[in-house]
């Protein structure tokens, strides 16, 4: 049995106010496509199908004809969970219609979790599907009064999935959230001993909780030979190899423009599984360039690949600068962020630290403080600007 293990697709995402529709299609169908190529028999997706939970109808209309295409055209079972940003019910909504064919959704309210077991030639491959939860859904669900955590949730959830656990079989558990590794020493999941297994974060990823209770020990679930997880937008593994996230299909922030995106190929015989990478390349890239305006638009004037590609640009220059974005644009097209280098240096930062800063008069100040953000130099007719006009304030307060 070839397994595809993929989570995050974020249906309907808005980055810095562009549309990813059109980018979540074309790789979308560069999934369809390595599937074929493949000849994969499932499709496991951890979770964040869509962005919103009330997915805008370009989304769906996306979602349903991937799905569509994978289950109907071609027999691939999917499986899919809800994660934090989809709404389980509305994900979840006329899945009944098509398990027959093949498409198994856990998501409602009501369901801690749902096993689906799929046949490979002589043996059973039992499928725990765990969508995301909030605790206290969890707690009444389970009439429990001592869950507080995401940890405590999930170790409710997987204490009932343990009573029928066929450990002679396959077992693979599809999750969402934050899992890390504990330390024997670790007190609970406020202590710093915590986190052994570093996360690799990014800023497109919702938090869960405040407070470090959204971390889960990933030891709970070592009954399981694989766990998909999904919530982390960088794929790694956690603690060993058949632990994982697969990462996000795009990049969705410039945190994540060093991040290589992928899917997980699972091939399994009998209980050996063999996992592979593939990487998956965009329609249009997210990447940083840096430099001196003039230098970005004579470099960008040169170039062929990677015109179309998202761009944040931080510029080196000094002075003010005339329409940066418009400039950009005219060789960049889908040119996103501007933004300015800062200049803060090592004596401003010892001044800041020891706090010589309340020595200082307001006028020395302000003029740290340009030197480390502003443009140009800091000049006498500068300086009487600023005076002139806290002069005027101070006369206007009183």
């Amino acid at each position: 049995m070839k397994i595809i293990h993929t989570s995050d697709w974020h249906i309907g995402k808005i980055v810095n106010e562009y549309s990813m529709i059109d980018d979540q299609k074309y790789i979308l169908n560069k999934l369809i496509e390595l599937i074929d190529e493949e000849n994969a028999d499932v499709l496991m997706i951890a979770g964040d199908v869509y962005d919103r939970s009330i997915p805008p109808v370009e989304a769906v209309e996306l979602l349903n004809e991937t799905l569509s295409s994978l289950v109907i055209d071609r027999n691939v079972s999917v499986l899919i969970i809800s994660g934090n940003h989809d709404s389980g019910e509305r994900l979840s909504f006329g899945s009944k219609i098509l398990e027959k064919q093949g498409l198994y959704i856990a998501g409602s309210d009501e369901e801690l979790y749902r096993k689906v077991v799929l046949c490979d030639s002589n043996q059973n491959v039992n499928f725990y599907l765990v969508p995301y939860k909030d605790p206290a859904l969890t707690k009444k669900l389970l009439d429990n009064k001592e869950i507080r955590s995401h940890n405590d949730a999930m170790v409710a959830v997987i204490d009932k999935i343990k009573e029928e656990l066929n450990k002679d079989e396959v077992n693979i558990l599809i999750g969402h959230g934050y899992i890390t590794m504990k330390r024997e020493e670790a007190i609970d999941v406020s202590d710093h001993k915590y986190e052994v297994a570093e996360l690799e974060t990014s800023e497109s990823e919702r938090p869960l909780s405040i407070g470090g209770t959204d971390l889960i020990d990933g030891n709970i679930f070592k009954d399981f030979d694989y766990v998909a997880l999904g919530h982390l937008h960088g794929r790694q593994k956690i603690g060993r190899e058949t632990m994982r996230y697969s990462g996000s299909l795009l990049k969705y922030s410039f945190s994540e423009v060093k991040q290589k995106k992928s899917i997980a190929v699972l091939e399994l015989k009998d209980k050996d599984i063999n996992i592979e990478l593939r990487e998956l390349n965009p329609l249009r890239d997210l990447r940083i360039i840096k430099g001196n305006i003039d230098d970005l638009i004579c470099e960008g004037r040169d170039i062929e690949e990677g015109k179309e590609d998202y761009i944040q640009a931080i510029l080196t220059d000094d002075g003010e600068l005339m329409n940066p974005m418009e400039k950009l644009k005219s060789v960049y097209p889908n040119t996103m962020l501007i933004t300015r280098e800062r200049k803060r240096n090592v004596s401003q930062e010892s001044i800041l630290a020891k706090g010589e800063f309340r020595k200082k008069s307001k006028i020395d100040l302000f003029k740290d403080f340009y030197e480390a953000y502003g443009s140009g130099d800091y000049t006498d007719k500068k300086e009487g600007v600023l005076i002139d006009t806290i002069k005027e304030v101070l006369k206007e307060e009183v």
